[in-house]
């Protein structure tokens, strides 16, 4: 194509430079005529890229969030493009830091829609964020998957609107699920006062009656804050057995490490927000032990070998960590999968049309993701069910299965 194009500018030019005075009209003519063949061939070659939004917490308290999400779509992206991109569109990925503020989020949704006019959004990364989010994407009908846990982000469902974390209700189910098995009956909880801790909170209290668990201490933490021996403190005063944990921001690692200062023996359990190796490190010698629910991600390598997902999780493992010099997170994970649905619907549907993207989404079943496979329906924009949770644990500071 390129040695075509050479070809005729050539031609052009000669046309140009061998026209007399009084041959001007014909040489106009036949370099216009030769001019809209380089055109139309260009115009051939060249196709619209397509641009798909993301909304994610890069900087902020919550950068162990978006920074691995940003990481995972980048790596997405240049392997879609370098193989020619979706129908020979290359994607555009237009990223906003929204340094997991509500307030910023709002100011980015409107400008992904108005003025990058994307066919769909992924994230944002914080379960308050993604409710700020979830009414504008509703009102203007572009698609948002969220890589946001909280329930309530697709309960009630919202027709515009999805999620690729298990829900929170699930986990909570799991960890009370695992709590009956070893006999305790009452608990302590501490919760992180953002969107994703309320969320949590609400689900913990009101699943704890009906599984017959007793919530004895309720207590909660800013995200600032760095010391929670006062609340342990009245945690310890009680007949509490273990301890949950529920919070998205690195303070969550600062309980056990003051847990461990106090000498508390009681099992502490986290909710899936502890899905990142950082906060192991963050928390030391005083994680070891900890139980959450999370995706098989995270001990990807303790999976049997038949696994449904194994080679998915440790292709994805590997490629981050060869990319990024850094350990793959359940939350890079929800973007890994956010985006692959997106790209799966552009596949599917042949064109960036928001509502025939948001139909695809919405029909798209048996889909092998990094947090379980997925099912999404006219009902279900979560897609995913309890047993996308596994158990894991913390052991010499890393990430593995649960064995009792």
């Amino acid at each position: 194509m390129r040695k075509y194009l050479v070809f005729a500018i050539g031609i052009a030019l000669l046309f140009g430079i061998s026209c007399s005075p009084g041959d001007q009209g014909t040489g106009d003519a036949e370099k216009t005529a030769v001019k809209a063949e380089v055109k139309t061939e260009v115009k051939a070659e060249v196709k619209e890229p397509i641009k798909i939004g993301a909304i994610l917490a890069i900087t902020g308290n919550a950068s162990w969030l978006g920074e691995p999400e940003r990481n995972t779509i980048l790596m997405i992206a240049e392997k879609v493009n370098a193989a020619g991109g979706i129908n020979g569109r290359k994607i555009e990925l237009v990223i906003e830091d929204c340094e997991g503020i509500p307030a910023n989020a709002v100011t980015s949704i409107n400008k992904l829609i108005k003025q990058d006019k994307v066919c769909a959004i992924v994230g944002p990364s914080r379960s308050g964020v993604a409710m700020a989010l979830k009414p504008i994407a509703e009102a203007n009908e572009v698609p948002l998957i969220a890589c946001a846990a909280a329930e309530a982000i697709v309960n009630p469902i919202s027709k515009w609107v999805f999620k690729t974390p298990q829900n929170d209700s699930d986990c909570v189910i799991r960890i009370f699920e695992h709590m009956k098995t070893v006999n305790i009956s009452k608990i302590a909880i501490i919760t992180g006062t953002t969107g994703f801790g309320n969320a949590g909170r609400k689900q913990l209290v009101s699943i704890a009656a009906k599984m017959g668990i007793t919530i004895v201490a309720d207590e909660t933490y800013n995200p600032p804050d760095t010391d929670m021996t006062a609340q342990l403190t009245k945690i310890r005063g009680t007949d509490a057995q273990a301890i949950v944990n529920w919070s998205i921001v690195p303070a969550q690692s600062i309980v056990p490490k003051n847990m461990r200062q106090l000498t508390m023996k009681i099992p502490l359990y986290q909710s899936h927000g502890f899905g990142n190796i950082n906060y192991v490190k963050q928390a030391g010698p005083a994680a070891n032990g900890i139980i959450f629910p999370a995706g098989a991600l995270l001990a990807f390598d303790s999976l049997p070998a038949d696994h449904p997902r194994k080679a998915l999780l440790a292709k994805y493992a590997k490629d981050y960590k060869t990319k990024f010099n850094a350990t793959a997170s359940t939350f890079g994970g929800h973007a890994y999968d956010a985006l692959t649905l997106v790209i799966s619907a552009l596949e599917k549907t042949g064109t960036d049309d928001k509502a025939a993207l948001r139909d695809a989404i919405e029909s798209t079943t048996n889909f092998k993701g990094t947090a379980g496979t997925f099912n999404y329906s006219a009902t279900d924009h979560c897609g995913l069910e309890k047993d996308a949770f596994e158990l894991i644990t913390v052991k010499d500071e890393k990430f593995v299965l649960y064995t009792p």
